[in-house]
């Protein structure tokens, strides 16, 4: 269970409690799942009861309670306990981890995706050459999470900005619409930064930094070694290539069959859905860049576990952690893909 569709079973209990007039409250368009506070316990947790107490006239707490009553049949809550004066602490099953895996194997670079929301939106950008990459990953991240769009720039575009990937959508101005993107600019244009780092290392100068920091445009960006992270990143996701290539040698594929001791990583792999969810919200894609990096260092920590050594023979064990290493690397390309940065099977 993604915190997305904790999200969703969480909505679904406060509806059941006002279809059977326990609550008297609108439904709310989103609830909030977040990882545990101080002082919180389990998996995820939501404030929830506390934001519907007043309109609901009751305490927090008593709203906690009605709610838990029609969480706790969900299969894949272990339990869902109350803190503080209203918080719902969330539990997953133990086995929750091999659905993961399974939901992100099937999704393949669609996980996180979700349909059309009917929602449309039409950012406006600055018109320079990190401000048009920016809403460039931004459309990408909005289009993934369902909303309808079209981007604007406040002046007329410039073609350069196609050698960075950029799609261009609006050649002219409107001003009418406030600007939404607006980072700190970077010095160089679009075909400079394109001579000296290519599309993928520029693209990720430009985006990993949040908007209101200075980009983060070195020539370390073109270094392979592990104080680079956007090489982190794609070598990790090599890692797992070679990692499902090396297990056919062996004569062993991957398949969730038993729960691997990855919580790290599989902590991460179950945030992407949010993460993606927020970075489009919030019209930040640094988020992204941010979680991969987490994502990539968890998974090198982990990738010395997969294969069987010396003459040690492919058990379920190894089978259950090439699945995880191998769900690890679609989340890695699909982020990569979302910040239009490819993800190369060699490096």
């Amino acid at each position: 269970m993604t915190p997305a569709d904790l999200s969703l079973t969480v909505q679904h209990a406060v509806r059941r409690a006002v279809d059977e007039g326990v609550l008297s409250v609108e439904v709310p368009e989103l609830v909030r799942v977040e990882r545990p506070r101080p002082g919180g316990c389990g998996d995820y947790a939501s404030n929830v009861a506390l934001s519907l107490a007043r309109a609901a006239g009751a305490t927090p707490r008593h709203v906690a309670e009605v709610l838990i009553e029609r969480l706790l049949p969900h299969p894949a809550l272990d339990r869902v306990d109350i803190t503080g004066p209203g918080f719902l602490n969330f539990t997953l099953r133990h086995d929750v981890q091999q659905d993961l895996v399974r939901a992100i194997l099937r999704d393949g670079l669609d996980y996180g995706r979700r349909p059309d929301t009917g929602e449309i939106a039409q950012p406006c950008y600055r018109s320079d050459v990190r401000a048009a990459v920016t809403a460039d990953a931004v459309r990408r991240l909005l289009l993934f999470q369902g909303v309808r769009l079209r981007t604007a720039s406040e002046d007329a575009a410039d073609d350069e900005w196609a050698l960075l990937g950029v799609r261009i959508e609006a050649q002219h101005s409107r001003p009418h619409l406030p600007t939404t993107i607006a980072p700190l600019p970077v010095p160089d244009g679009a075909a400079e930064l394109y001579r000296r780092f290519g599309v993928d290392a520029a693209r990720w100068g430009l985006l990993s930094a949040a908007a209101h920091d200075h980009a983060k445009l070195t020539d370390e960006l073109l270094h392979q070694h592990e104080g680079n992270p956007l090489f982190r990143v794609r070598y990790a996701y090599t890692r797992t290539r070679a990692l499902l290539r090396n297990a056919g040698q062996l004569g062993f594929a991957s398949e969730p069959l038993q729960t691997v001791d990855a919580p790290a990583l599989t902590g991460l792999l179950r945030d992407h859905p949010a993460v993606l969810a927020s970075a489009a919200r919030l019209g930040a894609p640094d988020r992204v860049a941010r979680h991969l990096e987490a994502t990539a260092d968890a998974l090198l920590a982990f990738q010395h576990t997969v294969l069987p050594l010396g003459d040690e023979k492919p058990s379920a064990a190894h089978r259950s952690r090439l699945a995880l290493a191998e769900a690890a690397g679609t989340v890695l390309a699909g982020g990569l893909a979302l910040l239009g940065i490819s993800a190369p099977d060699q490096i």
